[in-house]
């Protein structure tokens, strides 16, 4: 009964877990959004930078 309450609980917290990186990554878009609008550089780099990182985090929760 521990075992499939703590594997429940897993697949709950994995799920909150792509919940909030789809979260950054869509507010992470916008700031792309704009940065791209403004042509601002250095914004546009640091946000494709963040978005790597969220995309990495998301390949890796998927595959478990």
């Amino acid at each position: 009964m521990k075992q499939v309450m703590s594997s429940s609980r897993k697949k709950d917290i994995r799920q909150q877990k792509l919940a909030i990186l789809r979260l950054e990554m869509d507010y992470e878009l916008a700031v792309l959004f704009e940065a791209l609008q403004d042509e601002n550089q250095e914004v546009q780099k640091k946000s494709k930078d963040k978005l790597t990182k969220i995309r990495d985090e998301l390949v890796k929760l998927q595959a478990l």
